[in-house]
C-alpha cells in the first residue's frame, strides 16, 4: 500500500526542516528503520528513518530544499502501484507554500544560460531580460567568473551544504566560481577552492580572525539579503517572546578569581583539563540546590486553568554554544550530582557535537538554568536574554587582572570576573537573585568546595 513520507518533527521547536541529503534514491527498496534522509532542524542535523517498507517511488523535496513539519516529501509504495494522487498532493503543497518550490525552478533558467559569464554580462546591459540568471556585475564587483554565482539581488547563489562547508573552512563564497546550475556554488567548488589563487581582496574578508560567526561573505559594493535559517528563525521567535513577555532584571557581582585560577593551574599540572567555565557550571549547580527558587520556571498549571511557578526537582544546566548561523544550548543533566571532572568531560563532548550539529533533542532541551560565557572573547560584562522555559541566565565575563585593595589598604594585582544574573521578575525577586549570586561567588572564591 502506498504510504506518504512526511517531514517528522525532529525537535520540540521545529517548524520546518532542510533536506541536507537523501540517503536513498528513487527506486531503492526500503526496509523499516532505514535512514531515508538527513534533515537540518532548527537545532541540529537529524536522521529521518522509514516507518514502512516498500520502494521509494518518488522524492518530492530535493536535497537543499525546505519543507514544513508534516509536509509531504516522498512516497513509498509498491513497484507498480499508482501514486498519481500523491504527486498531485505534493504539487499542491509546493504551490501553496511558495518558498519550497523555488529551488526546484532554478535549473530552468540555468539551462538557458550556459554561456561564459563575460558574454552574459555584456548582453545584460542593453537587454536586462535576456539573461536573468547572470546579471552584469557592478564596477566594484568580483571578476566575471565570480559574478556567475551572484544574482541580481546581490545574494551569493550556493547550496546549503556549500555554505556550511565554506563557513567551517572560512572560505569566502564571493571568490568562488560555481559549477552548478546557473553558476550555483556546490560543495565540490568550495573543497576545490585554492585561497592562494583568490584576489588580494580575500585578505580583507578573512582579517577578523576572532571566531567568524556569519555563514555568508560580503561582496564590496553589493548588498545581500541573507535568508533566515531554521535555527535563526527559532532563535528570533523564542528570544523575542522571552524578552517581551518576561520582565527581565539584572544583578551583577565581582568575583575574586585568584584561588580559582590557582586551582585550575594545579589541576592542569596534575593532568586534569578543567576550564573556568567548568568551575562556573559546578558552582551554579551547587548554588541552584542551595537556592532552589532560581531553579524554577513560569508555566501554566497542570489543568491549564491558571499560571504557576514550577520549582524544578532536578538541576539541568544549559551552556550556550555559538554556531555559524546561531547558537544552541547543550544541557548537562543532573549537574549538581556530577563531580567537576565529569562535568568538564561532558561539556567538551557536548560542545564538540553541538558544533557539528549532532546533538539529540534530549541533549539540548530541558535546561532549568542557563550559562552564557563570552569571557573567552574578552568581554568584561554583558546581559543575556533568558532562555525559556527557564527563569534565569548567568552572563559570564572575562577573568582579568586589575588593581585591587588588599589587606591594610595595600594596592595589589588581583584576578577578577564579573557575573550577571538575568532573572524573570515574575518568578524571582531581587533578594533571591542576590542570594544566589552570593552563593556562586562564595563557591568560586573557595574553589576547594567544588571538588567535594
Amino acid at each position: 500500500m502506498a504510504t506518504k513520507v512526511v517531514l517528522a518533527k525532529l525537535s520540540p521547536t521545529m517548524e520546518e526542516g532542510l533536506i541536507v541529503k537523501w540517503s536513498k534514491n528513487e527506486g531503492d527498496t526500503i526496509k523499516v528503520g532505514d535512514v531515508l534522509a538527513e534533515v537540518e532542524t532548527d537545532k541540529a542535523n537529524m536522521e529521518m528513518e522509514a516507518l514502512v517498507a516498500g520502494v521509494l517511488r518518488r522524492i518530492f523535496v530535493k536535497a537543499g530544499q525546505k519543507a514544513p513539519v508534516a509536509g509531504l516529501i516522498a512516497v513509498i509504495a509498491g513497484k507498480d502501484e499508482d501514486i498519481s494522487a500523491f504527486e498531485a498532493q505534493a504539487a499542491k503543497e509546493r504551490a501553496g507554500a511558495g518558498a519550497p518550490a523555488a529551488p526546484a525552478a532554478a535549473p530552468t533558467p540555468a539551462a538557458a544560460a550556459p554561456a561564459p559569464a563575460p558574454a552574459a554580462a555584456k548582453a545584460a546591459a542593453p537587454t536586462p531580460t535576456a539573461a536573468p540568471a547572470v546579471p552584469a556585475p557592478r564596477p566594484a564587483a568580483p571578476p566575471a567568473t565570480v559574478a556567475a554565482a551572484v544574482p541580481a539581488g546581490g545574494r551569493v547563489k550556493a547550496s546549503p551544504l556549500a555554505k556550511k562547508v565554506a563557513a567551517l573552512k572560512h572560505v569566502p563564497l564571493g571568490e568562488i566560481a560555481g559549477s552548478g546550475p546557473g553558476g550555483r556554488i556546490v560543495k565540490r567548488d568550495v573543497e576545490a577552492f585554492v585561497p592562494a589563487a583568490a584576489p588580494s581582496r580575500a585578505a580583507v574578508s578573512t582579517a577578523p580572525t576572532a571566531r567568524p560567526v556569519p555563514s555568508v561573505q560580503v561582496i564590496p559594493g553589493v548588498s545581500q539579503n541573507v535568508p533566515l535559517s531554521s535555527m535563526r528563525k527559532t532563535i528570533a521567535r523564542r528570544l523575542s517572546e522571552s524578552m517581551f513577555t518576561s520582565p527581565h532584571f539584572y544583578v551583577t557581582v565581582d568575583v575574586d578569581m585568584d584561588r580559582a585560577v590557582d586551582l585550575r593551574t594545579q589541576l592542569k599540572e596534575a593532568g586534569e583539563k578543567i576550564s573556568v567555565n567548568d568551575l562556573i557550571v559546578r558552582a551554579c549547580a551547587l548554588a541552584l540546590r542551595a537556592v532552589p527558587q532560581v531553579n524554577a520556571s513560569w508555566a501554566p498549571a497542570a489543568d491549564g486553568s491558571a499560571e504557576a511557578i514550577v520549582l524544578n526537582g532536578d538541576v539541568h544546566v544549559g551552556i550556550a554554544v555559538a554556531l555559524p548561523d546561531g547558537l544552541i544550548t547543550p544541557v548537562v543533566q543532573f549537574a549538581d550530582q556530577k563531580p567537576l571532572a565529569a562535568i568538564a568531560a561532558e561539556v567538551r563532548e557536548l560542545a564538540d557535537r553541538a558544533k557539528s550539529k549532532k546533538l539529540k533533542p534530549e541533549e539540548y532541551t530541558g535546561a532549568t538554568f542557563t550559562i552564557s560565557n563570552l569571557g573567552m572573547m574578552d568581554v568584561h560584562e554583558f546581559t543575556a536574554i533568558i532562555n525559556p522555559p527557564g527563569s534565569a541566565i548567568l552572563s559570564v565575563g572575562s577573568v582579568r587582572k586589575e588593581a585591587v585593595v588588599g589587606a591594610n589598604d595595600q594596592i595589589k594585582v588581583g584576578q577578577r570576573m564579573k557575573i550577571t544574573l538575568g532573572s524573570d521578575h515574575r518568578v524571582i525577586d531581587g533578594s533571591v537573585s542576590a542570594t544566589f549570586l552570593s552563593e556562586v561567588k562564595r563557591l568560586l572564591q573557595s574553589p576547594v568546595l567544588l571538588l567535594v
